[in-house]
């Protein structure tokens, strides 16, 4: 995972749902929280979908993810190790339990609204 992604290279798609996650988090959500730090905890989703076999990822990069159950709690936890981690080494700033499961749901509610969940 790239931690130093610049937001400029994102592709449209990317952009896209960035800002739609940003939108929807209430602005009192989004104190202490950059638009990098939301790129890098769906970064650490995509790994955590990987580990949990739901993600394929081809020679070129590109990224299938795969029909199942994502475990919430194990998903949350996972994060919260990722991101704890990351602050550590600077790449990242600390977000707390309840920050990370914001974005988690934000993510879910772009999911919906793409047609790629089920509510």
């Amino acid at each position: 995972m790239d931690n130093n992604i610049e937001l400029s290279l994102l592709e449209p798609d990317e952009k896209e749902q960035l800002e739609w996650m940003w939108n929807f988090i209430p602005q009192q959500d989004r104190q202490h929280l950059t638009k990098q730090d939301l790129l890098f905890v769906l970064d650490a989703m995509d790994d955590f979908l990987q580990q949990a076999g739901l993600v394929e990822v081809a020679d070129n990069g590109e990224m299938t993810y795969l029909d199942g159950e994502v475990d919430d709690t194990e998903q949350l936890n996972y994060l919260i190790k990722a991101v704890g981690e990351a602050a550590k080494q600077k790449q990242c700033s600390p977000l707390t339990p309840s920050q990370l499961q914001i974005i988690m749901d934000a993510e879910l509610q772009y999911g919906i609204e793409q047609g790629w969940y089920e509510e």
